[in-house]
């Protein structure tokens, strides 16, 4: 005799219940420029994995780091700017 074994788990996964809040949904949001300068810089490098980088792929890679750097620096000066309160000193 076999026996029957439901998938509750599985198909409770996915419930509404389940999705992003939307303060998660703003932090996503918050995060997409940082997120967007990182997948460029991926796509730059993936460029030159079977190759060797021509001068324009080391532009290209140079240029996706400067925006991954800046995307981050943005993103903690926008973090850190809201937490403060008065002015300067």
């Amino acid at each position: 005799m076999n026996h029957i074994v439901t998938v509750q788990d599985a198909v409770t996964a996915f419930a509404d219940f389940m999705e992003p809040t939307d303060a998660e949904l703003d932090a996503i949001e918050q995060e997409m420029p940082v997120i967007l300068a990182d997948v460029d810089l991926l796509d730059a490098q993936i460029i030159t994995l079977d190759r060797t980088p021509t001068e324009m792929d080391d532009r290209r890679i140079r240029r996706a780091r400067r925006r991954a750097l800046a995307a981050r620096v943005a993103l903690v000066n926008r973090a850190a700017g809201t937490g403060l309160t008065g002015g300067a000193a």
